[in-house]
């Protein structure tokens, strides 16, 4: 999957009282960008859950904020492979603004679980594919 940008705006619902991005909102928007990467290239979680009974979860995440987002600002999630294991993964996500000017990075590890007993299993063909060939357009 090569780097792959999702755009963001601020809406109130994810401002605290000052009209500040609340902290768990990056949290959401990186979801979101990991998700529509995803579809992005044709490989959405619902056919990963429907075809190979396994499914993409969170293992480990942490939050670097670098300058706050405000309410209404125009934000862009840029999400990039950086490590491919055999059923896991490791991202990284820059929150930037219309600038590019960074505002936030999160760094994701996944792995793969099967959809019953939740249990590690192999990232499934064609992910693996796809996810390392977007470690390789870099």
């Amino acid at each position: 999957m090569p780097a792959h940008a999702w755009p963001i705006r601020v809406y109130f619902e994810d401002t605290d009282a000052g009209g500040v991005a609340y902290h768990a909102s990056y949290l959401r928007w990186a979801e979101r960008a990991r998700t529509e990467s995803l579809r992005a290239i044709d490989l959405p979680h619902q056919l990963m859950m429907q075809g190979y009974s396994s499914m993409l979860v969170v293992r480990r995440i942490e939050v670097e904020y670098v300058a706050p987002a405000r309410l209404d600002d125009s934000l862009v999630v840029e999400t990039r492979v950086r490590r491919l294991g055999g059923a896991s993964l490791d991202l990284e996500q820059w929150v930037l603004d219309e600038s590019g000017a960074l505002r936030a990075v999160l760094t994701v590890g996944l792995v793969c679980v099967r959809t019953e007993g939740v249990r590690p299993t192999p990232i499934p063909e064609p992910w693996r594919s796809a996810l390392r060939a977007g470690m390789n357009d870099e």
